[in-house]
C-alpha cells in the first residue's frame, strides 16, 4: 500500500472515531477539546494541535495539547491570522522562513492551519505543529478539512 493511500485511510478513520466521540454533544469547547486530544495522539511528528477561536479582532487560545502557547494572535499576523484572515487552509512547510511568524514554541518548524468556518462565519482556526520540516502536504490539509467539517457539524 503506498504511502498516500494509508494517509487517506488514517484521516478516514479519524472522521469516524471524531463523529463517535462528538455524537450527542453540541457544545463547542467540550468537542474541541476531545477534538485536539484525537489529532495531538492520533498523527505522528506533533508538538502541538489546538484551537484559537475569533473574538473581536484577535484569536483566543482555546482547547489544546502540547506546551503552553500564545494566549492572543491578531488576525492577519503569524501562520494563524494569516489563515483567520484568508478563510483557507495554510501550509507552511518552514515556519523560519514565513514573514511574521509567530514563535510559541522554538522546537516548531512546521505548521497547518485551518479555518473554522460556521454559516459563512469565522468561528476559529485549528492549528498544529510540528518539529519535522514539511510535515503537512496537501493531503494532510484535506484529511483536516474534513475533520474540521465533522466539527463543525456537531456544534450549534
Amino acid at each position: 500500500m503506498n504511502q498516500s493511500k494509508s494517509k487517506r485511510e488514517l484521516y478516514d478513520q479519524l472522521a469516524a472515531q471524531l463523529a463517535s466521540l462528538l455524537a450527542g454533544e453540541r457544545d463547542l469547547i467540550a468537542n474541541a477539546a476531545n477534538f485536539s486530544s484525537l489529532i495531538f495522539h492520533s498523527l505522528p511528528d506533533l508538538n502541538w494541535a489546538g484551537f484559537y477561536f475569533a473574538k473581536d479582532g484577535e484569536l483566543v487560545l482555546g482547547p489544546f495539547q502540547g506546551p503552553p502557547a500564545c494566549v492572543r494572535i491578531k488576525i492577519g499576523q503569524g501562520v494563524c491570522g494569516a489563515g483567520a484572515a484568508k478563510f483557507e487552509t495554510v501550509i507552511v512547510p518552514n515556519v523560519h522562513e514565513f514573514p511574521g511568524h509567530i514563535a510559541c514554541d522554538s522546537a516548531s518548524n512546521s505548521e497547518i492551519v485551518i479555518p473554522l468556518m460556521k454559516h459563512l462565519r469565522l468561528l476559529g482556526v485549528f492549528d498544529l505543529d510540528s518539529p519535522k520540516l514539511a510535515r503537512f502536504d496537501q493531503e494532510d490539509a484535506a484529511g483536516l478539512e474534513q475533520l474540521v467539517r465533522v466539527l463543525m457539524s456537531s456544534v450549534s
